[in-house]
């Protein structure tokens, strides 16, 4: 196979590290490159050391295709990990299929979706969502304002939630969308204000994000007099936010890097030790460092580098990662996960105010009544 000697094996690294998303790719980045140096110590993968090939997408879709066209036909990687917004993650699908190539995508992301080049290594939508809906309606009340950004992720988690909240008697208070790039709520948080609901189920993102708390704290509604809950809030966002705007505010997440277990806190002290003691880890950069080393389990079970026997040998397959154990599905190339919602601190981190007692099943094609 090209791509890998008897003792180099090449493995592609794709995200954004200009543009909209960097922000949150270049974490990722870091992530994955720790992952690649604690294997390369431990000996690699079936005696042969990671040769990583770090491409920047850019933040456009464009750009992720042709860079993945470059980390398949020239650079001859036997895996990519990489992708963010699934605008990115679709521009290369048809590269993949093209080179039979193998994709670890790292990102929390609306479902809809099952390539056969693709294995998915954070939640879809239905892993955070209904978790998010009944923690809410269980702990604050039944009523329910949705607020997000106009595009496929929003629009897809609040199908979700509005389903599922129909099943359990809430109701939905009010459901409003803007542009990406929004900065101005004023109408939004005036609605709020005259529906009165028990909380807010937001899935506003980027630099609307930032706009969106501010506002709704100067307003009196931040998480101190209103529950806000999120699916994409990480604590790198949070420090952008300005902890000030967040503190008290929810987020549904597989992985807090406040979690207590051994695994996460070697992973956090080897994070800081190689990137500064100030580092944050969001639960997508764990996700990344879940990749690479599911890579090579899949490899060493597969006995091969060979994509089809790495995805083959992916089913069913578990990793003592640092939220916890994983495994992928047996079947639909996504991941088992244990789910937590945790409240904003004033230093920035998580409390974990409920996990689920078991992992949750993916569900990307979820079927509503």
């Amino acid at each position: 196979m090209k791509g890998v000697t008897k003792d180099k094996v090449n493995m592609g690294i794709l995200h954004s590290l200009t543009g909209t998303f960097a922000f949150a790719e270049a974490g990722m980045v870091k992530a994955e490159k720790l992952a690649v140096d604690e294997i390369n110590a431990a000996g690699g993968i079936m005696g042969r050391q990671i040769v990583p090939f770090v491409e920047d997408g850019a933040s456009e879709p464009a750009t992720f295709a042709e860079k993945a066209n470059v980390l398949l036909r020239r650079d001859n990687v036997a895996a990519i990990v990489g992708c963010y917004s699934s605008a990115t993650r679709k521009a290369v699908l048809p590269v993949l299929a093209q080179t039979n190539g193998l994709l670890y995508y790292p990102t929390y992301y609306e479902g809809e979706e099952e390539d056969p080049h693709v294995l998915y290594t954070s939640q879809e939508a239905t892993q955070s969502v209904i978790i998010a809906v009944d923690w809410i309606a269980k702990n604050i009340g039944k009523k329910i304002y949705l607020v997000g950004s106009d595009y496929i992720y929003p629009r897809v988690c609040n199908k979700i939630a509005k389903a599922y909240m129909k099943k359990i008697g809430a109701t939905v208070s009010g459901e409003n969308y803007y542009p990406l790039g929004t900065t101005d709520f004023s109408v939004v948080i005036n609605k709020i204000k005259a529906a009165k609901p028990d909380a807010v189920y937001t899935t506003v993102v980027g630099s609307s994000n930032v706009a969106f708390y501010k506002q709704m704290n100067a307003a009196g509604l931040g998480g101190k007099a209103m529950t806000i809950m999120s699916t994409l809030l990480e604590e790198d966002e949070v420090a952008g936010l300005g902890t000030e705007n967040a503190v008290d505010t929810y987020s549904t997440m597989g992985y807090f890097q406040s979690l207590k277990n051994p695994v996460n806190e070697k992973f956090v002290q080897a994070f800081k030790a190689k990137y500064g003691e100030k580092s944050v880890i969001g639960y997508v950069m764990e996700c990344g460092y879940n990749s690479v080393n599911l890579w090579k389990l899949a490899v060493e079970k597969a006995k091969s580098f060979e994509p089809a026997k790495v995805i083959a040998a992916s089913a069913g397959l578990g990793y003592d990662s640092p939220e916890g154990p994983i495994h992928f599905d047996e079947k639909n190339h996504h991941t088992w996960m244990q789910v937590r919602v945790g409240r904003v601190r004033p230093d920035g981190q998580f409390d974990v105010v409920y996990e689920t007692p078991g992992l949750v099943h993916p569900d990307p094609f979820p079927k509503f009544d």
